[in-house]
């Protein structure tokens, strides 16, 4: 028996604990560690590359703080708001964030506003800033997916692809309706796309472009609006393989504002682009 298989990569994991140890009985999951971990490396990505541009790196520890807790706030609020039939009846479990119900996109927009806001207070360039904030996001995000493979979460729908995962069913919560179930050795499983792998590794080519080719921008401002033309685009398509969407009147609002981000970005930079040319 394995909790994890990747049956045609022959990948085979025998176990996978959710939670990684206990203090004073509150359990620590490794859904948490991870998104730490993602924060720090981001953090440590956004002082090298303002170091690397020669800009105040105390600019980017000081922002850092109120971006998580914002950021936080952001991702619940944006899940609540889309979620809302849970929680009508129940106000409190608003609050209930152990149980889970957090939403990438709540956190990019919580941390965009939040960065303006900061921008303004301390009189510095929002374009550089961005430019040099949106590598540590991007590295944040590379490593936070791991988290819903621990939480057996954000999982697409039942496949036959080169990367299909199976997820022994009896430790996978609330599988969706439309996930059909097989029978391997007495076993039930589920096998399907593993979305935050795919996202993943599209968040890693995504770094690595923008990486290399930051020193060589256009102008202040182009580095972010590059990171949401392709995120958006690479959400789009991973968004339409996940079988646990938001909706916005049947349509999956991750991938209504994806095409907003893309149509946003791509005006933004032919306007760029033709005024730089000009």
């Amino acid at each position: 028996m394995y909790e994890v298989w990747f049956p045609f990569l022959n990948i085979k994991i025998e176990s996978l604990p959710r939670i990684a140890f206990s203090i004073f009985g509150i359990d620590i999951y490794f859904y948490g560690i991870i998104i730490c971990l993602g924060i720090l490396a981001g953090l440590q990505m956004a002082l090298y590359q303002a170091e690397r541009t020669h800009q105040d790196k105390n600019l980017y520890t000081d922002y850092i703080f109120l971006a998580i807790i914002f950021s936080i706030i952001g991702a619940r609020f944006y899940y609540v708001i889309f979620s809302w039939d849970s929680y009508k009846n129940n106000l409190l479990k608003i609050f209930a964030l152990r149980e889970g119900g957090l939403a990438i996109y709540g956190a990019i927009i919580a941390a965009m506003i939040t960065a303006i806001i900061f921008c303004r207070k301390r009189n510095c360039n929002f374009n550089l800033f961005a430019d040099t904030a949106v590598l540590g996001l991007i590295t944040g995000q590379i490593i936070g997916r791991w988290g819903n493979f621990f939480n057996r979460e954000a999982f697409g729908q039942n496949t036959n692809c080169f990367f299909a995962m199976r997820y022994l069913a009896s430790k996978v919560n609330n599988i969706p309706p439309t996930i059909k179930s097989i029978i391997i050795d007495d076993y039930k499983y589920i096998q399907v796309h593993p979305t935050f792998l795919y996202e993943s590794l599209w968040n890693l080519f995504l770094l690595t472009f923008l990486f290399f080719y930051s020193p060589h921008k256009k102008f202040d401002g182009e580095i972010f609006l590059l990171y949401l033309l392709f995120y958006g685009i690479g959400r789009f398509f991973i968004e339409g393989l996940r079988c646990d969407q938001l909706l916005l009147f049947s349509f999956p609002i991750s991938q209504l504002l994806s095409l907003i981000l893309i149509l946003i970005s791509v005006v933004m930079l032919g306007v760029k682009y033709f005024r730089k040319k000009s």
